[in-house]
C-alpha cells in the first residue's frame, strides 16, 4: 500500500520520516493559501492508495478529499466541514488525534495504516516492584513520540507521577497543530498514559492496581475532553 503524505509545508515532515519505515509513502507539496476562500483549486496528486492530509486550508483539503481516495484528515475543520466532505468522499475520517486511530474503520486502507500507526499499542515487561524492566512499541504516534517517549520508560517506576512525566513527555515530542478541531497535545499526552497503564495492568495486574486511581481519573478527563471537541 502506497501512503501520500500532504502537507503545505507546516506540519507532517516527521510523519513522512516515520511512516516510510513501515510503507512506501511519497512527500505531495500542496499550496499554501491565507485567502478564506479559494475558488478552482487545481491540485496534481500523484497516485496513492491512502492520503494523509496535513494542509492547513479546508478547501485545499477537499480537493484531496475529491480525488476519491482514502483521506486522513491530520488537520481538521470541525463536524460541518466532516459533514460537507463525506457527501463527496465517504472514505475519509477526522481523528481527535493521530494517535487515536484505530484499525476498525469501514476502510480496509486506513485499518492497513492503523495496523502499524494510531492509539498506543505496548508490549510491556514491569518487575513485581514496579520497575518497568523492558517495553516494546506495537503501534505508536505517526509523529515518532510514542517510540521516542517509551525509550525512556526502562528503569523507571510505575507511578502517578512517572506516568505524568510520561505524558508530558509526549506532549514534548508531539507534533499536533493547534488549529480548530484537530490533535490536541494534553489529549495526546492523556492516551498515551491510559494505553500504558492497561498494558501494564495485563501484565502485572498488582502494579496496574496501585495506579488504577490516577488511570480512572485519565479517564474522565479523556472522556471530558472528547466530547467538548
Amino acid at each position: 500500500m502506497k501512503i501520500g503524505v500532504v502537507s503545505d509545508g507546516k506540519f507532517g515532515d516527521r510523519a513522512f520520516e516515520v511512516i516510510k519505515e513501515k510503507f512506501p509513502v511519497e512527500w505531495i507539496v500542496a499550496p499554501f493559501i491565507q485567502s478564506p476562500i479559494a475558488d478552482d483549486i487545481e491540485l496534481s496528486l500523484p497516485e496513492c492508495d491512502l492520503y494523509i492530509s496535513y494542509v492547513r486550508h479546508p478547501d485545499v483539503a477537499l480537493a484531496i478529499i475529491e480525488k476519491q481516495k482514502p483521506v486522513i484528515l491530520g488537520v481538521s475543520f470541525g463536524p460541518g466541514f466532516i459533514r460537507q466532505a463525506k457527501e463527496i468522499n465517504e472514505n475519509i475520517i477526522a481523528p481527535p488525534t493521530m494517535c487515536s486511530i484505530e484499525d476498525n474503520t469501514w476502510v480496509p486502507e486506513i485499518n492497513e495504516f492503523a495496523k502499524v500507526f494510531g492509539k498506543p499499542l505496548f508490549d510491556v515487561t514491569v518487575r513485581d516492584d514496579g520497575t518497568v524492566e523492558n517495553i516494546r512499541v506495537i503501534r505508536g504516534s505517526p509523529c515518532g513520540s510514542t517510540v521516542a517517549a517509551s525509550a525512556e520508560l526502562p528503569g523507571t517506576q510505575v507511578s502517578p507521577e512517572q506516568l505524568q512525566h510520561y505524558g508530558l513527555r509526549i506532549c514534548h515530542f508531539c507534533r499536533a497543530p493547534r488549529l480548530g478541531k484537530t490533535c490536541d497535545k494534553e489529549v495526546s499526552g492523556l492516551i498515551h498514559i491510559r494505553e500504558l497503564v492497561h498494558a501494564i495492568s495485563a501484565r502485572a495486574p498488582a502494579v496496574g492496581e496501585r495506579v488504577k486511581q490516577f488511570a480512572d481519573g485519565m479517564e474522565k478527563i479523556i472522556d471530558q475532553k472528547m466530547t467538548r471537541g
